[in-house]
């Protein structure tokens, strides 16, 4: 098989040009074997496959809470609506107890769930991927669920550096 040919751009271009893309914006939660709540922000998140249901994310593999999640055998993917931009910017940056204040339900497996998610996923952490800088996980959802208003709830959305949410066309 023929391999792919050096980049012709550098790691800025590559940036701008993936920044054009619109992601939703997910806080992937889980607990250490401490029983520490870890949560982090991610907008790496995309659907794998119905059957069996599978969802991906990923995440640097300098993160601190790498060791965690790569040992863990559970997790939650939480969508975020577009009202819970706090919860995005706590998660992405606040350094100690990011869970501190933050209203959330103890899903089956004792992961959290965050209140108000647009959607959320409990996932058995069934297999992990190094690529690059960073570890794809892919999850096999065992449970789901959706807001109760779902349909009037614009999603948190990220693209070209800034955030939005969404209205129909």
């Amino acid at each position: 098989m023929k391999r792919a040919s050096p980049p012709n751009f550098d790691q800025s271009a590559f940036k701008q040009a993936l920044s054009q893309f619109a992601t939703g914006v997910t806080v992937i939660t889980t607990r250490a074997a401490s029983g520490q709540l870890i949560g982090i922000t991610a907008s790496s998140f995309n659907s794998v496959s119905l059957n069996p249901p599978l969802v991906l994310w990923s995440l640097a593999t300098r993160s601190a809470s790498m060791p965690v999640f790569r040992a863990n055998s559970h997790y939650v993917v939480n969508v975020l609506a577009a009202s819970q931009l706090d919860l995005c910017k706590r998660f992405a940056t606040v350094k100690g107890d990011r869970f501190e204040g933050v209203s959330h339900a103890e899903g089956d497996t004792g992961m959290p769930v965050l209140d108000g998610a647009l959607a959320w996923f409990e996932c058995h952490n069934r297999s992990r991927y190094e690529e690059g800088d960073h570890v794809i996980f892919v999850g096999e959802v065992e449970r789901c669920g959706v807001h109760e208003n779902a349909a009037g709830v614009s999603p948190l959305v990220f693209q070209n550096g800034q955030f939005h949410g969404l209205k129909p066309l």
